[in-house]
């Protein structure tokens, strides 16, 4: 089913998705494939289980991950690049302040 997060808490790890149908199912962060994280009004994609109070989603996926399958190992290996230019700048003010300190 696809639907749309109305509210979810990352700290408390729950919340809730408008689905498709009109109703409201209670998400877990136990309900979110691995490497999932969700914010309020992103798309996803879910499968409907019955909980202990009432419907839930489980499997819950982005909804442009599926649409996109694509683009998301591209976004990944961007997002991968960004960090390692991180740790490498970071390295050189490291090695930087080791030679001030040999000159003094």
């Amino acid at each position: 089913m696809k639907g749309r997060v109305k509210f979810y808490n990352e700290m408390k790890g729950f919340g809730f998705i408008a689905g498709e149908d009109g109703k409201e199912y209670f998400v877990h962060q136990t309900g979110l494939e691995q490497g999932v994280s969700i914010t309020e009004n992103d798309e996803v994609n879910f499968t409907v289980t019955e909980g202990d109070r009432g419907p839930k989603a489980v499997s819950v996926t982005k909804g442009n991950a599926v649409a996109e399958s694509g683009d998301s190992s591209e976004e990944d290996s961007m997002e991968d690049e960004a960090s390692n230019e991180e740790e490498d700048s970071s390295d050189e003010e490291e090695d930087s302040s080791d030679e001030e300190e040999q000159t003094e």
